[in-house]
Formats: structure tokens, sequence, C-alpha cells
């Protein structure tokens, strides 16, 4: 028997066992779960620039919690058409489960018996917020379960869609659910145009290099070509539009540059939502103070980031990010490797892009890079500057203030005691 303050050894556990572990008497009442976030939750809208308004001082305050010691525990095993839901009591009885169609209706009706004082998990998987968000809608507490590690926890030779939905239910009886970070709506909505404006401007260089592509093929053309700063610039595209071609190129280089044109207007307008939100943002305002993080980076990292509270301290966020070493100990020796490759690729992509802009605009990072590059390549310099960009993120927003740029006297004196 376990008593109710024993540690369980999780890496032992599975479906069969989780089903037997005795929970402590449970007393059906009030119980202290995650805020209802959605009391304070608009309905999820077409972004646009009237109706996203992201406050992201108000938004970030998602304190997940545990949902142990519920009357009602639903495993829910989503997938693109259909979900499989297992719902169980405190004691681990099986009420009810069964296949359902991923619908609001189906959901809610399959769900209408166990809404008092219920707790339902599913995996962070594509899509997710989807069912997350009916389900918020329907129970009291819903949580985001990290694949990853309940695999490691609850692994089985035996899979099938009624197997995982009774391991996750189980799990969340037992207060085992290695839990994910829910950000809220409005900070996914953000998130969404985010990576919309990324998404069109990669669109946009693939477009250009196909066309330098095509003007590649005329080299007699190209030597007598004033070559520009800019190729698509607004000379640039006046040269362009003048140089001969074969009449296919010519028209396949016109749908292009007319393509982009049109990508440009996509971007111009994401932006101005974009700007609009920032001014509302304390947080991204702190972030654009730090050197090579402009307004885009700053609401990146923002919305990224969530709630910076989760993180104890810049190590756990460097974690998260990626931008720590990878690495293996045994027998008394430690070697570190490459940097990993879990973590965020946005955050550790915003932070490797505003190295070069951060060292060319600030001395004290510059020299910082320089004393970097005496013992180490461009390209591990470059990342350890990433890293240091990231603590200082960190205590920007941790500390709620801008970055504070060292005076001329202050540099000589850190470059004095560096040199001693």
């Amino acid at each position: 028997m376990l008593c109710s303050n024993a540690k369980v050894n999780t890496s032992c556990i599975f479906s069969d066992e989780l089903a037997r572990i005795p929970l402590a008497p449970v007393t059906f009442g009030p119980r202290t779960t995650r805020p209802d976030l959605m009391k304070r939750k608009k309905a999820a809208t077409s972004v646009n620039k009237s109706s996203l308004k992201w406050l992201v001082t108000n938004s970030h305050s998602n304190n997940y919690g545990g949902a142990a010691m519920a009357k009602y525990n639903i495993g829910v095993d989503y997938h693109k058409k259909f979900s499989y839901m297992v719902v169980k009591d405190y004691s681990g009885k099986v009420l009810r489960h069964g296949q359902i169609q991923n619908t609001f209706d189906h959901v809610n009706n399959f769900l209408k018996p166990f809404k008092e004082d219920s707790s339902a998990v599913l995996e962070s998987c594509r899509n997710w917020c989807v069912m997350h968000d009916w389900l918020e809608d329907i129970v009291d507490d819903v949580v985001l379960a990290n694949p990853f590690k309940v695999k490691a926890i609850a692994e089985a030779k035996i899979k099938t869609d009624k197997i995982d939905a009774t391991v996750l239910a189980d799990l969340l009886r037992a207060d085992l659910v290695p839990q994910c970070y829910i950000a809220p709506r409005d900070v996914r909505d953000m998130r969404s145009l985010l990576r919309e404006r990324m998404f069109f401007v990669r669109l946009r260089t693939m477009t250009k290099n196909r066309i330098s592509t095509i003007f590649d093929r005329y080299p007699e053309e190209v030597r007598n070509f004033k070559i520009q700063t800019d190729l698509f610039g607004k000379k640039g595209r006046l040269q362009l539009e003048e140089i001969k071609l074969r009449d296919a190129d010519r028209a396949l280089i016109d749908r292009e540059l007319n393509f982009i044109d049109l990508i440009n207007v996509f971007i111009k307008e994401v932006e101005e939502v974009i700007a609009e939100n920032f001014k509302e943002s304390k947080s991204a305002q702190h972030l654009k103070s730090i050197p090579g993080i402009g307004p885009f980076f700053a609401m990146l990292i923002d919305a990224e980031v969530g709630d910076i509270s989760r993180f104890k301290n810049e190590k756990k966020f460097a974690a998260y990010v990626g931008l720590v070493p990878s690495t293996y100990s045994s027998g008394g020796k430690t070697v570190n490797g490459r940097i990993i490759k879990s973590g965020n690729k946005l955050l550790r992509w915003a932070f490797v892009e505003a190295v070069k802009p951060a060292i060319t605009h600030n001395e004290e990072l510059r020299f910082e890079y320089d004393q970097l590059r005496k013992r180490m390549n461009w390209n591990k310099a470059k990342v350890a500057m990433a890293r240091k960009l990231l603590t200082i993120a960190f205590k920007c927003l941790k500390e709620k203030r801008n970055f504070r740029k060292l005076n001329k006297l202050e540099l000589e004196r850190k470059i004095l005691m560096r040199a001693s």
C-alpha cells in the first residue's frame, strides 16, 4: 500500500499498474484547479487590425497545475477525424469509453454526464488546440501532456487507441501527467500571425531566388546590366524590366514579379497588426531595447515564451530554447557536444539571427564577441553570443525593465578588468 505522501517511481509504471494505484480518500467538493481561463477569454475571431488586441501583460498569467483527485478523469486519444475517449472515476473504474467524431456536439454529448468536477488530458500533437478548446468549454480542467515523456512513462508493446486513452486517464488520476505549457488563446492567435509573416517572407525569398536563376542564364546581358544594391528595389526593378530576354523567360519573370508584389501586400497587412499590438505590449517593448532585437523579434520572443515566470532561471530558459550543449557523462568523464536539437526552433532562430546586428551596434557585445573569436570559430562564437542575448532577454522580462547600455567609462573599466 502506498500512503498519500509516498513517492512513486514513474519510470517503471505501466498502464495496468497505474490502474491499481490506491489513492487517498476523496471528499468531493470545491477543489483547487487551474484558473478557468475561459471566463476572461473571447471567442476566436479572424485576425485583423480591429479585432486582435493582444495585451501581453494581462494574458501571461496561465498558472497550470495538477488535476488529481477529480471525480471524473478523461483520457483523450486525439486524431485527425476521430478521437477515442475513456472516462474513469477516482478509483480507476471505467465509466464510459468509445470512439467519437471530432465535432463539438459529439464531444459534448459523450461527456454530458461527466461535466461536474471533471478533468481531461490529451497529448500535444498536430492541431491539439482544437480538441483542447472544446474540452475547455465542457469540463472543469484540461491538461496537455508531453508526448515524449508520456511514452517514457507508459511505454507498451501493445498499442491501441483505447490503451493510449486509458493510460492518459490513469496518469491523470494519479497526478503523474508530464504537462506542457498551454498559452492563452489570444497568445496562440498572435503566434499564428507572426508565423504567417515568416511564411510569406520565406515564400518571397524563394520567388526572388527563382528570378535570379533565370536572370543568370544571360551572362552577356548581366555584364551590361548595372549591378544594383538590391535587384528587386525600385531602380533594380526598372532595369530588370528593360533587359532583353526570351519571350518565355520574360513572361515567367513578369508573373513572379507580380507574385512578389502580392506577397508584399500580405506582409504589409500583417505587419500593421503586429505594430498595433507591439504598442500595447510592455514585455515586447522591454525586449526591443536589447541590441539586435527589433519589433518583430520582440513580439516573436514574447509570444513564444508566454509566461516567463514558468522558468526558474536563465539555464532552464536556455534549455527550453535549445541553446545548451548536448552532454554525455559516464565513468567520471564528461563530454559536451553540439547544441541540442530539441527546443523551440523559432526562439533559437530569433536569438541567433539577432547576433549580427547586436554586435554591429553595441560596443559591449562586440567586445564579448571578439573575446570569443580568440578561442573558437565564428559559428561557435555566434551561438555563444545568442546565449548571451538570451540571458539578457530573460533578465529584462523577469525584472520588467529595459536593457541598460554601458557608458564609455563603464565599458573601458570592463575591458581593463577583462584584460587583467
